[in-house]
Parts: structure tokens; C-alpha cells; sequence
């Protein structure tokens, strides 16, 4: 008798791989840009940016140009720098373990918030195409509200054709990630480095080398519930 299909979804930023990547990324977009703009080095630019982050985000590119003496009008054009460059990503080995070991036996998908298109460019910066079956923008599904709402992880479901009862969610954010995924019937692992994890999780795990084991466990464990 065939296998039932088995679907995990990923969340992608801070799950797959660390978001500082892309910002750093932007950040020596905006540092080229302004070194071209002001005659200037690139690497003091690029600096004062990270620097700057490590305090929070949010407000790097205003720091940057008061320190340099540039006038603050410039920040919405080099928000547009960061939102538009061709991210330098790489895609950790854990993460490309855990999708290699989970590809025979599962259908894989990216659920995703964010701008489309930037998220797209982070998809083929990181090579993930050929790794999953599908991605879902989220923002592009339902209403646009994105998670959690319970649309993107259906959508996501509908295009692997496998039903949230055979369906676990991986992600870093308790709320967006694994309440919206709760909400559309699935599984929830939360990837949670404190070790504190998510009420609305299942299963928490600090690596997600431990993603492949324990999904399998999830889904057998209800698969024994439901007999």
C-alpha cells in the first residue's frame, strides 16, 4: 500500500537562514552606493552600518548618514538600494542537510512574509529552488495581511496536495509562524535558540539538525492517534 504524502513547511528568514545575512548584504549595497555618491571609501560607510545595527535595527541608515555629515533626505533612496540589491546569501550547512535528508520522504515548501519580490531574491541567492517544491509569499495570498493568517499555510498545502494532518510547520516566531500554522491545522515546531519555546508549538528544538526526527515523530504520533 503507497505512502501517504507527508508535507513540512519552512519559514525562511531566521529559519533557514540568519536575517543579519540580508542586512548586512544591504548594508554594503548602501555602503558601494554611497562611496560612489560621495568620493569616498565604501568601508567606513559599511562599518558605521553594522555597528550601528548591533545596537538594534531600525534606524542604521539615519545614524549612518548624521555621522557622516550627510543629509537626511537620502535615507528613503538607500532604503531603495537595500530593497532592490541582488543579495550575497549563503545557505548554512545545517539547513542544506536537513532539506537534503528530508527531500525522499517529504513534500517541502516555503511559507514566507515579506516583500514578495525581495523575498524571491533571497530564494535564488540562497539556492533553495531546487530544494523545495514550492514557495508561498504570504502577503500574496487571502487578504494580504500575510501570517498568520491561515491562508499561506493553505495555499501552501493545496499546491503540495497533502492535508494538514500530514503537514508539520517549522519557524522562529511564535506568534506569526507557529499560531498561524496552529490556526490552519498543522503541526508546529518552533526553531527557538533560547531554548524557551512557543505555547503554540508541539515540539521545539534548538538546531534544526533536529527538524528530520522529530517531524517524523509528530507525524507518526498522530498518524497512531488517528488509528
Amino acid at each position: 500500500m503507497p505512502r501517504e504524502p507527508r508535507a513540512i513547511l519552512f519559514d525562511l528568514d531566521d529559519t533557514l537562514y540568519p536575517l543579519r545575512q540580508f542586512v548586512l548584504s544591504g548594508f554594503r549595497e548602501v555602503a558601494r552606493h554611497l562611496a560612489e555618491a560621495t568620493g569616498r571609501d565604501e568601508r567606513p560607510f559599511y562599518l558605521a552600518l553594522a555597528r550601528a545595527s548591533r545596537r538594534g535595527r531600525g534606524r542604521e541608515l539615519q545614524a549612518c548618514v548624521r555621522r557622516f555629515g550627510l543629509p537626511v533626505d537620502l535615507v528613503p533612496g538607500l532604503i531603495d538600494v537595500i530593497r532592490g540589491h541582488r543579495p550575497s546569501l549563503r545557505l548554512p550547512s545545517a539547513s542544506a542537510h536537513a532539506l537534503r535528508a528530508l527531500r525522499p520522504g517529504w513534500r517541502i515548501a516555503i511559507v514566507t512574509n515579506g516583500v514578495p519580490e525581495i523575498q524571491a531574491r533571497k530564494i535564488v541567492a540562497l539556492g533553495l529552488g531546487a530544494a523545495v517544491d514550492t514557495v508561498v509569499f504570504a502577503t500574496a495570498c487571502g487578504t494580504g495581511a500575510g501570517k498568520p493568517a491561515r491562508e499561506p499555510f493553505l495555499e501552501a498545502l493545496h499546491r503540495l496536495d497533502v492535508p494538514a494532518s500530514r503537514a508539520v510547520f517549522v519557524g522562529d516566531d511564535g506568534r506569526c509562524d507557529l499560531l498561524g500554522a496552529v490556526r490552519a491545522g498543522l503541526r508546529a515546531i518552533h526553531l527557538t535558540r533560547t531554548g524557551v519555546t512557543s505555547p503554540w508549538a508541539d515540539a521545539g528544538v534548538r538546531s534544526i539538525a533536529a527538524v528530520p526526527f522529530v517531524a517524523s515523530t509528530l507525524i507518526e504520533r498522530q498518524r497512531i492517534h488517528a488509528a
